[in-house]
């Protein structure tokens, strides 16, 4: 890891690192916008305001009302009337979570949306949000028409118009408010790609209603063709990112096509989903954006797509089915069998393309159902999470299984599991977090990722939590296992290499052992052992090894459930025990003999706030982000040591008996 990185070291290795072809697309893409280029092209698009009705075609069936009803139970249903009624009085749950007004348009005059993307137009804040978020996120979410889905779900459920009324009156609010290619909703092809599909379901699901009159039909159809218009023109932007905006914008596309019956749509999208989806995850099934939502939402871009694929009796090509089902797999794999849960890995940014369940947002069992279902010939057992699954057509399979059969790199044991982090995907990892262990136990998540939070906000929360410095694992001297170039963009990513070690010991139920060498330019090698006991008795034990001499600064550091805490007096090492609902759960470390009590300290920091030991806190440290621009305290806690030979720490997590 390099000492020192200047703007001009950060493009060059910007461009050995990522490649000329995608650095080259960007500033094509920058060029663009620059020159004036896509506001003149966007004017001749418009000609799409024409299409017509008979156009539409439709692309899925939906499944009997009575299906349904077996699947939601009444407090189920209760749930989702309740929420389509909220949305009926104007309030959103932006990001699967939190409530604000469904705000469509502004207050003042639009301009074109490359004046926005250029930064020659200040974006327009509403008032409502302004004082507390300046984050476009917060602008976007509401106009991607995630709510319509829930709205149409109500609608479908029991039948009552109001909720088919709701969708129109907002449809018409936006559309007027929204002129195409006119203000921040258009800035973004992703965005323009994730409202597309929410139209064109809408499009069928309240197609009976009595609202849904011939001028409000058609107007439909035309914004979907204005939507898909507004795609092929940045599509070199999607292709220089090369991970989710790409695959949405190329669904889209496909999907826009084969709806109006045009063609160059269907095909250019298709060309560039199958493209992005066998370059996009790895041989091992992981996505190309080291991220536990990410990874969802590109499972669930390929579900939609592959409902209308069974609608047509077409298929995948081989090479991309055999991607899809690798990422099917991983995802299986990681969720906790108790809540359907994952470690919150990588960016969170909130996304849920699909919201076709009664769910909760962190529960992942839905999109893992409907894609084994569809791609695994298997299932988890049935539940509420099956919904999505008779939305998309996919049948129970006869065989079921939970994440806890899969033979995987984690560690199981009988009320516990844990994950270590140790990723050789040769592109840019989303968070530097190499040899992060997560722990779970009874459906907690005891030691866990901090997610997110924002992307956009003010300092210090514009998007602090990719650092190493608040996952659990080691740092040295403060610095991050990787470089930092920007905002979204990390560089020298080490790889990490791990392995399951085979023990004779009966007492080891698994053991893994793994390295990095992101600190390699320090002179120094991180190596972890994990270990599962029979005992449920987890050990964490952390090597740093010297490859040069000098003396260095290590952190140990673990993001803890929040709870009543306490500490334990042990001779050797230290001890903190945090209540449960089930009992208390202790972890101990225990650093090398040779090193003395003014050698190591322990610091304990909750929701940006020193709580024990001699230290100044930073304000984004002891949070744990659920959801997109939310945080609720968490315990963060360091073991801080000063070395300058090789020493170990070993971490022990005990729980209850």
């Amino acid at each position: 890891m390099p000492l020192t990185n200047t703007k001009f070291s950060i493009a060059i290795k910007s461009l050995f690192q990522l490649g000329i072809e995608p650095l080259s697309l960007n500033a094509l893409y920058k060029f663009g916008l620059w020159t004036g280029h896509y506001k003149r092209i966007s004017k001749l698009d418009l000609r799409y305001t024409n299409i017509e009705l008979s156009n539409f075609t439709p692309l899925f069936s939906f499944p009997p009302r009575s299906e349904l009803l077996k699947v939601l139970r009444r407090e189920d249903k209760t749930d989702l009337l309740k929420e389509a009624d909220e949305i009926i009085a104007g309030r959103v749950r932006l990001f699967g979570g939190i409530s604000l007004p469904l705000q469509l348009t502004f207050e003042e005059p639009l301009k074109h949306w490359t004046d926005y993307e250029a930064g020659k137009s200040p974006l327009p804040f509403s008032k409502p949000n302004q004082s507390k978020f300046t984050d476009i996120k917060f602008l976007w979410e509401p106009g991607r028409f995630g709510w319509a889905f829930i709205l149409g779900r109500a609608y479908y459920v029991s039948g009552k118009e109001k909720y088919a009324e709701a969708f129109w009156k907002y449809f018409e609010c936006f559309s007027d408010g929204n002129p195409a290619y006119l203000g921040p909703h258009w800035m973004n092809g992703q965005e323009v790609a994730i409202r597309l599909m929410a139209f064109v379901w809408a499009a069928q699901v309240f197609e009976g209603a009595r609202a849904s009159n011939i001028d409000r039909r058609s107007r439909l159809i035309q914004s979907i063709a204005i939507h898909a218009a507004r795609i092929p023109p940045t599509l070199v932007y999607a292709r220089s990112q090369n991970n989710n905006h790409l695959l949405l914008e190329a669904a889209a596309l496909f999907t826009a096509g084969i709806t109006l019956n045009i063609t160059k749509w269907s095909e250019l999208g298709w060309s560039w989903l199958n493209r992005g989806l066998q370059h996009q995850i790895s041989s091992y099934g992981e996505y190309i954006q080291h991220s536990s939502n990410y990874h969802r939402l590109m499972l669930q871009t390929v579900l939609w797509v592959d409902m209308i694929l069974r609608a047509k009796s077409e298929r995948w090509p081989a090479a991309t089915y055999e991607a899809v089902i690798r990422t099917s797999h991983w995802l299986f794999s990681m969720i906790d069998p108790t809540t359907g849960r994952a470690p919150n890995l990588g960016a969170n940014d909130g996304a849920l393309l699909l919201p076709l369940s009664v769910s909760p947002y962190n529960d992942f069992r839905p999109t893992v159902q409907a894609a084994a279902r569809a791609f695994l010939r298997t299932g988890l057992t049935p539940g509420g999470w099956d919904e999505m699954s008779l939305w998309l057509g996919l049948s129970p399979s006869s065989r079921t299984a939970d994440s806890d059969a899969y033979l995987t790199d984690h560690l199981r044991a009988k009320n516990s599991w844990g994950y270590l982090r140790a990723s050789r995907f040769k592109s840019r990892l989303s968070h530097m977090d190499q040899l992060h262990f997560d722990l779970w136990w009874r459906g907690i998540n005891i030691a866990q990722d901090p997610g997110t939070y924002l992307y956009n906000g003010a300092v210090p929360w514009n998007n602090p939590l990719v650092s190493t410095h608040v996952h659990n694992t080691v740092t040295v001297d403060g610095r991050d296992q990787m470089t930092r170039g920007g905002r979204f963009l990390t560089l020298d990513w080490f790889p990490a290499y791990s392995k399951n070690v085979l023990e004779s010991d009966e007492k080891i139920l698994g053991r893994i052992l793994s390295y990095h060498k992101g600190y390699h330019g320090l002179g120094i090698r991180h190596e972890r052992v994990a270990t599962v006991f029979t005992d449920e008795r987890w050990e964490i034990k952390d090597n740093l090894v010297y490859t040069r001499p000098g003396e260095h600064v290590f952190r140990l550091h673990w993001l803890l459930m929040d709870g009543d805490w306490e500490l334990e007096n042990l001779k050797l090492g230290y001890g903190v025990r945090v209540k449960s609902p089930y009992g208390w759960v202790t972890l101990r470390i225990t650093p090398d003999l040779h090193l003395s009590s003014n050698d190591a300290q322990l610091i304990i920091v909750r929701a940006g706030n020193l709580i024990y030991g001699k230290y100044e806190p930073l304000p984004f440290e002891g949070w744990f982000s659920p959801t997109y621009g939310q945080k609720i305290p968490a315990l963060f806690l360091t073991l801080e040591v000063i070395s300058s030979k090789n020493f170990s720490l070993v971490s022990e997590f005990i729980f209850p008996k």
